[in-house]
This record gives C-alpha cells, structure tokens and sequence, in this order.
C-alpha cells in the first residue's frame, strides 16, 4: 500500500513539473506571437 501510494505521488509530482514547463513554452509562444503582430503593425 505503501509503494502503491509513493508511486502515485511521484507520478504526480512528474506530471506537475512537466506541465509548468509545458506552461511556461506556451506563455512564451504567446508573448512571441505578440510581439510579431506589434512590428507587423507598427
């Protein structure tokens, strides 16, 4: 049970790092797209 349940912290704990990693790559396509579109109409 023990095992069962380290597991499944881990395995969360993996997802989280992954997904603010995955986060941060979006807010930053984000931001790049934004400051294509300001030159465009500048």
């Amino acid at each position: 049970m023990k095992r069962m349940l380290m597991a499944a912290a881990l395995s969360m704990l993996t997802l989280g790092l992954s997904a603010c990693n995955t986060i941060q790559g979006v807010g930053r396509d984000i931001t790049r797209t934004g400051e294509v579109l300001e030159d465009v109409t500048s």
